[in-house]
């Protein structure tokens, strides 16, 4: 691992606060999706609870984006953790004088986290790139998911063992405090200026800044093709790792929280284990390689996920071999959308401008995210009425499906293309200050 990382106290201190904020995040995460199925058994309205929390993203993410580019990116990061410190803080107490959330309140908290979170990603966005040199991308972005990710693959058990022992309201305080600890890390990272292109913080400054983000976007193939696979993509994964899993192992294998909760924690096992084996190998490969091996490996395991539910596997030790299969077959899901997430991160830091970098990354997120509520209600709603089996083969289907028709897009995409972003941006500039 580079030793310049390490020793590079913004890199080092940016990545502690995302750990400490994700690991109590992930805790709760868990905590809700066990409260949910405990007071319904339904995956549909799981589903649903994981569904709304999208809305935010699709109306706040136009506007998100221009704000990120245009504030300070280390005091907005800031604010935004504290806020989320104080939303938890009040869900918690009132947890303690009414002992339960209805699901009503739940779809509240899951939705006003997702709006603090549009506005954090979008100015956090910029930082990463800020504050490492350009060459050392990949290996930071590899390095902060194995340190991020080991917060991952303890909060699944944390999460069992606290909502076992102490219920809902513990889980949210906890939460709580890792977004203050987060806070408190990231007051002493420093972030260097970037200005937006347009100072004029008005109504017609964000629309110059939007339409600008846009045709930066739309004129740049890499990001295009990234954003049409990833709709795809998102609309058929997405489902399978929020809701399928889950269903798969709480309702068809009939397995207990301590055992979901190790699942979790093997995937998360997964992300620490893909940078450690694949970053010199990610290095050597161009990214539409990457991509291309990436998903048709992930279909084709996911498809196979369906012979855990074989009436004769399931009722050996009353359905640990079915059980240590799907664990098996998701270490290795895990591994290759890790590669993938971290080419794909690396590629767009590379390419994009920083000071379009939050535009760029909130429609982007807009767009993969975009098909996520439709799939996660259609597949929960194909969980409780059909052979779980079925569900999953549909879903590693549509992945090599989307590898096949976009197989020449993405053989082409390489990191040379910034080259003509700049060319496309230098145009886009003239154009916007003409309108």
């Amino acid at each position: 691992m580079n030793k310049k990382l390490l020793k590079n106290k913004n890199y080092m201190l940016l990545v502690i606060g995302n750990f400490v904020s994700l690991m109590g995040s992930n805790i709760q995460q868990f905590v809700l999706s066990l409260y949910v199925l405990t007071l319904t058994g339904s995956a549909t309205l799981f589903a649903s609870m994981l569904a709304i929390s999208i809305l935010p993203r699709i109306l706040l993410s136009p506007l998100a984006g221009v704000f990120g580019d245009w504030f300070d990116k280390k005091k907005s990061i800031v604010i935004l953790d504290v806020t989320n410190a104080f939303i938890l803080g009040f869900f918690s107490i009132y947890l303690f004088f009414n002992e339960e959330l209805s699901i009503g309140l739940i779809y509240v908290l899951v939705v006003l986290l997702e709006i603090t979170e549009i506005f954090f990603h979008s100015s956090m966005s910029a930082v990463l790139p800020s504050v490492v040199e350009k060459e050392n991308y990949l290996e930071a972005n590899s390095l902060r998911t194995m340190i991020v990710s080991f917060g991952q693959l303890m909060a699944p058990i944390f999460g069992a063992l606290i909502y076992g022992a102490f219920g809902l309201m513990i889980a949210i305080v906890i939460n709580a405090l890792s977004f203050l600890a987060s806070a408190i890390s990231e007051m002493f990272i420093n972030v260097p200026k970037i200005e937006s292109e347009n100072n004029a913080k008005t109504i017609s400054g964000f629309k110059k800044d939007f339409i600008s983000g846009l045709k930066l976007i739309r004129d740049s193939k890499p990001i295009r093709t990234i954003m049409s696979t990833a709709v795809v993509i998102n609309f058929s994964i997405a489902p399978l790792f929020s809701v399928g899993l889950i269903f798969l192992v709480k309702e068809v294998l009939e397995q207990s929280d301590l055992r979901l909760g190790l699942l979790q924690t093997v995937l998360s096992a997964s992300m620490i284990v893909a940078p450690i084996l694949l970053t010199k190998k990610l290095k050597s490969m161009r990214l539409g390689d990457v991509l291309i091996k990436g998903f048709i490996l992930i279909g084709i395991l996911v498809m196979i996920i369906s012979f855990s539910i074989n009436q004769r596997m399931m009722t050996i030790n009353n359905g640990l071999v079915s059980y240590t299969y799907v664990m098996i077959i998701c270490f290795l899901i895990g591994i290759f959308v890790t590669a993938v997430n971290i080419s794909v991160n690396t590629l767009i830091q590379k390419i994009v401008p920083l000071e379009f970098m939050g535009r760029t990354s909130t429609v982007l997120g807009l767009f993969s995210t975009i098909a996520i509520p439709i799939g996660q209600m259609l597949f929960g709603f194909l969980y409780d009425i059909i052979n779980p089996g079925l569900v999953f083969i549909l879903n590693g289907f549509i992945v090599i499906l989307v590898v096949v028709f976009f197989y020449r897009r993405l053989h082409h995409i390489d990191e040379k293309d910034r080259d003509e972003i700049k060319e496309n941006l230098t145009e886009s500039r003239v154009v916007v200050n003409e309108v």
